[in-house]
């Protein structure tokens, strides 16, 4: 993926550039141990509202909002990185009847135990696990939504079992994230982008505890408008395993799903936010995400703007019109 031209003469501000984006992308900001504020209590007040799938995984679990009925359509939510399925609240209020909800909630995430993602890689075993989640219940080409890290889960579900999907949305993530920490001018690999993502690795599993959340607090700020869903946010990133989220954000920056892109046949929309701040600008952000996802046949880019990398909660108007537009095409 390349950014303008122009860009890449100045070397100061491709450091603004890169540090942006990955604050933008919202990866970085998902990190354990920021407060001693437990999710179960930002959550609990939605507990009665749902009961969870009857499937067995210990990669993740599934929280089903509404019952099967004539007329009634299925679709998938998938949070990102150190996420709760509660972030995604507000959507699930806007669709009301007429939709079954399945939320994801992926182990050692958001208070959730560790089970299966210990070790290894994380959205790659997720996505066949949703894909296996599809066929045993029967779910009839559900619409999937994911965000962040969910909208690679996501990519990956489409690309590789297209049968399972009805239509996707992804929301304010590439298909390369490692992209963003390539040279400037260079072609970016996997293998170029490897030795920075182990580096990070090691940053995230050996950080001290109390730069470890003063780094997570002050990125967080930047991830949501919204001073209210704060405290749910963080409270997410506080009940989240250390070691699941830096595994998972590792696996991030070293896949690339472009050369996949082309395999999924379904209808297809990415939404995103433009990067906020210096040396960037809307233009340069749609440039960006026309090129990553210029091998996708006919898919959709929609900006939102006046919103953070939680574009759902930051503007839920903008975002519901878009989804609502979307899942009746």
């Amino acid at each position: 993926m390349k950014a303008d031209p122009g860009i890449e003469k100045d070397p100061e501000m491709n450091t603004h550039i890169l540090t942006g984006v990955i604050a933008a992308l919202g990866l970085m900001a998902n990190l354990a141990g920021v407060g001693e504020v437990r999710a179960q209590d930002a959550h609990e007040a939605a507990e009665h509202a749902h009961h969870h799938a009857d499937f067995t995984s210990d990669r993740l679990h599934v929280r089903v909002d509404g019952e099967a009925g004539p007329g009634v359509r299925d679709i998938i939510l998938i949070p990102g990185l150190s996420s709760s399925p509660e972030v995604w609240q507000g959507t699930v209020d806007h669709l009301g009847a007429g939709w079954r909800v399945h939320r994801i909630h992926i182990q050692g995430f958001a208070g959730a135990p560790v089970k299966g993602n210990a070790e290894g890689p994380v959205a790659a075993p997720v996505a066949e696990e949703i894909a296996r989640y599809i066929a045993e219940n029967d779910l009839d080409r559900p619409a999937v939504v994911g965000h962040s890290m969910g909208g690679t889960i996501g990519l990956m579900l489409a690309a590789r079992h297209p049968e399972a999907v009805g239509r996707l949305m992804v929301v304010d993530m590439v298909p390369f994230m490692g992209a963003m920490f390539a040279q400037p001018g260079t072609n970016p690999t996997v293998e170029a982008v490897t030795p920075m993502a182990d580096m990070i690795h090691a940053q995230m599993l050996n950080s001290p505890e109390e730069a470890y959340r003063a780094q997570a607090a002050a990125t967080v700020a930047t991830m949501v408008r919204d001073e209210a869903a704060e405290p749910m946010i963080l409270a997410d990133t506080a009940a989240s395993d250390r070691t699941v989220s830096s595994n998972a954000y590792r696996e991030l920056i070293v896949t690339d799903l472009r050369p996949e892109l082309a395999n999924i046949t379904v209808p297809t929309e990415v939404v995103y936010v433009a990067f906020d701040f210096p040396g960037m600008t809307p233009e340069i952000t749609d440039g960006m995400y026309r090129a990553s996802f210029a091998t996708l046949p006919g898919v959709e880019l929609t900006r939102i703007d006046e919103a953070a990398h939680f574009v759902f909660i930051d503007q839920p108007e903008a975002f519901n019109r878009t989804l609502d537009t979307f899942l009746a095409e």
